[in-house]
């Protein structure tokens, strides 16, 4: 069955003339042995095959054309192997009606290739289609996750550069009053004291919140930073114990790969926290074999068995930012419990100066 199915996409292949050449010697060799074992024996199944392969593969004239040969070379070769016929309407009506279904089947076989060739065509148009709408669809996913990006850039400068100076001088001119304040022995000295105190938490926080936005420093070891971080922030403000761990400096000098890093990480951060309920998380950065691999793993409550890994928006855009960083991406049941994550890329696609964003 296979060598067939490879013969006839070899005949696909072959050349309109080298195929008009070999059903005229397929014709002629079915001839010679239609001759050779006599009259008595019909033939004229193997020319019907040699008639349709010439009307599916070259063309309905080509199988007309071989349909009148065959039932020439047929009657001669019967009328040389020493066949008698009472009457001469004999062999002329057997040859009409053989004639007849051969050009039946050709038709047949010609519409049958018509249609064949105009879903081929179809299929070949949905095709590009479809690739052009998913080339389409990537390109505005890429480019909402770069507006978001830049977005979340700019937010993150106006936070630090704008709101931490202004609630600075504000801590400082307040730090100014309650010295004032305590110079004249004034009681309210304690509480404009206190003021300065939230006001220098509010500064912490919005720094906190400008880290977050625009974590990752434009240098080879900002995300390890920003993962330290990250991890601290966690055990902080979410009082669960988050670490990271990485046994040797991870160098990334693509600052798009280090964001959509850190991206991940903070997404399957969150997801663990929002659902898994985890005493703990690790964040693992690790280079080994020019492959460069995140993984984030907790012990928490782990994936609801009715549901998929991929049903989450969240995951999907955790593949996805794997994806336009040229990694991959698997989510698994952890084998103690919890869920493990885990995106690995090409230590290549790290030193990138240009890459998706």
């Amino acid at each position: 069955m296979v060598g067939m199915v490879r013969l006839l996409e070899k005949l696909e292949r072959s050349s309109r003339a080298s195929l008009v050449v070999a059903g005229l010697a397929v014709l002629a060799f079915i001839g010679v042995v239609d001759y050779l074992t006599g009259f008595e024996l019909l033939f004229s199944v193997f020319y019907l095959l040699d008639v349709a392969l010439a009307a599916w593969f070259v063309g309905k004239g080509f199988g007309l054309l071989m349909s009148v040969l065959s039932v020439i070379v047929w009657i001669g070769g019967d009328l040389a192997a020493g066949a008698h016929y009472s009457n001469l309407v004999v062999p002329i009506w057997n040859a009409v009606i053989l004639m007849v279904f051969y050009f039946i089947l050709v038709w047949l076989l010609a519409r049958l290739r018509s249609l064949h060739k105009e879903l081929e065509a179809r299929v070949v148009e949905r095709t590009r289609a479809l690739t052009r709408e998913m080339a389409e669809r990537q390109r505005l996913e890429e480019e909402i996750l770069k507006v978001s990006e830049r977005e979340q850039r700019r937010i993150g400068h106006d936070l630090h550069d704008s709101l931490c100076q202004h609630l600075t001088a504000t801590a400082l001119a307040g730090q100014v009053l309650v010295e004032r304040l305590a110079a004249k022995s004034i009681p309210e000295s304690a509480d404009a004291g206190k003021v300065v105190e939230l006001v220098e938490d509010g500064i912490d926080l919005a720094r906190n919140l400008a880290r977050g936005l625009y974590p990752v420093e434009m240098d080879a070891e900002g995300l390890m930073s920003a993962f330290q971080q990250l991890a601290g922030n966690i055990t902080k403000g979410a009082k669960v114990r988050c670490v990271f761990e990485c046994d040797k400096p991870v160098l990334i000098h693509n600052d798009a790969a280090a964001t959509h890093l850190y991206r991940i990480t903070q997404e399957a951060v969150r997801n663990a926290i929002a659902h898994g309920k985890p005493r703990r998380i690790g964040i693992n950065l690790s280079e080994d074999n020019a492959l460069v691999k995140l993984t984030i793993e907790d012990d928490g409550v782990g994936l609801p068995e009715e549901s998929q890994p991929t049903d989450g928006l969240g995951v999907r855009i955790m593949a996805h930012r794997a994806a336009m960083i040229g990694g991959t991406f698997a989510l698994e049941p952890a084998p103690t419990g919890g869920t493990i994550i885990t995106c690995s890329l090409p230590k290549a696609a790290t030193n990138k100066a240009a890459a998706k964003r």
